[in-house]
């Protein structure tokens, strides 16, 4: 993989590193768990109850058994095929584990908000965020590689900041909170590393309102890396006046989806795309999952908020913002190689070669079906602006 190691202290109150998918995360996620001496919390989207949710599992029994306590939550959709007595033999060794559950739900049906965030925080002084779930599809293993996604890895206070937020949700009480303490010790708007948060529930909008300040105030280009790309109006709207005031956006999605769907969802929006002048890059060599956006090479947004209304409107999403040119500039630059080796352009050519009538019918059907979900998801519950 292209994206180097890269430690980088950020303040003298914090530092940060970029890590990849596959076998750097899960050594690095080990490490974190194997060095922890009084409290973990690891809340994740996909726990899967496979090769790798195994070891990671055993790493924290072991953690549990020599007197870390150690605090879990999966969502209660996404994860609900744990097996019973893998949950059971967690709750032995003395982790205090627990879904996150939606209003309703069943093998067939969902009803309510997603618990998507990706957090591992050890001893509030080390933590990792992202979009990187506990599965074999993220790690690589003897039948393949890891699926393209990122972390960021941090040390120093916003460690402490990304505990409190777990505290909060696995109490039920995510974010019932006063407004000085919001303010003040969970969204650290005016740092070099900033929590953010989206939650529905709580009309919290902070990634939303991240992206819309890259297409707002940026000066030179934007560049937005997403496994699952469906903006809704307002974002729509500001990629447009953006790219007409001279910005240059590029968006990298994914040329193998393994949500059928939404790929031609995706490619749907593709006619539009190129009139308004985005440039457009399909990734090749495997799934990507990254969700990811850098501004001018001065900052940056990474974690779980895919471009699309659910990530909007119906789920719980966590990313961190770094404001830090030197870092920003070297993800940039990775992602540059990433674009250059591993990607597709996709101009109006190679998108008129594909826009057949059978294509084009899929793709307005499938975006017409992605577009009711999308509603049927979040119109009863979509905050106000």
């Amino acid at each position: 993989m292209y994206l180097d190691d890269m430690d980088l202290r950020i303040s003298e109150q914090n530092s940060t590193r970029l890590v990849c998918s596959g076998y750097e995360y899960f050594e690095l996620l080990k490490q974190l768990i194997d060095a922890a001496q009084k409290c973990i919390h690891l809340q994740v989207y996909i726990y899967d109850d496979d090769e790798t949710g195994r070891q990671i599992g055993h790493a924290l029994m072991n953690a549990a058994r020599r007197g870390v306590n150690v605090f879990m939550v999966a969502d209660g959709y996404a994860s609900q095929n744990l097996s019973k007595s893998f949950i059971k033999e967690l709750e032995l060794a003395g982790i205090r584990f627990r879904y996150f559950n939606p209003l309703l739900k069943s093998k067939y049906f969902y009803f309510g908000r997603r618990m998507h965030h990706k957090i591992i925080v050890a001893d509030g002084c080390k933590a990792m965020v992202g979009g990187i779930n506990i599965s074999n599809n993220y790690n690589d293993t003897v039948d393949h590689s890891a699926w393209l996604d990122w972390a960021l890895y941090v040390e120093g206070d916003v460690a402490k900041k990304l505990e409190n937020v777990c505290e909060d949700l696995r109490r039920f009480e995510i974010l019932e909170i006063t407004k000085t303490r919001l303010r003040k010790k969970l969204i650290l708007q005016d740092q070099p590393i900033a929590i953010r948060i989206n939650d529905w529930v709580r009309g919290k909008k902070n990634i939303t309102d991240s992206y819309l300040n890259m297409l707002r105030n940026a000066t030179s280009h934007v560049t937005i890396v997403s496994s699952y790309l469906l903006p809704g109006k307002l974002l729509r709207r500001n990629i447009r006046m953006a790219a007409r005031r001279g910005i240059k956006i590029r968006l990298v999605m994914s040329g193998i989806s393994d949500v059928v769907l939404a790929k031609y969802s995706e490619r749907y929006m593709y006619r539009w795309l190129l009139r308004n002048k985005i440039e457009i890059y399909e990734y090749q060599k495997k799934i990507l999952h990254a969700k990811l956006a850098l501004c001018d090479e001065q900052w940056l947004t990474l974690g779980s908020y895919n471009v699309n209304n659910i990530s909007a409107y119906a789920s719980i999403e966590l990313n961190l913002d770094v404001h830090h040119a030197e870092f920003t500039r070297l993800v940039e630059q990775n992602i540059e190689k990433i674009i250059l080796n591993d990607c597709q352009k996709i101009t109006e050519e190679v998108y008129k070669s594909h826009d057949t009538f059978v294509n084009r019918f899929l793709q307005r059907s499938a975006y017409d079906v992605f577009r009711f979900l999308l509603f049927l998801f979040t119109f009863y519950f979509k905050p106000r602006e």
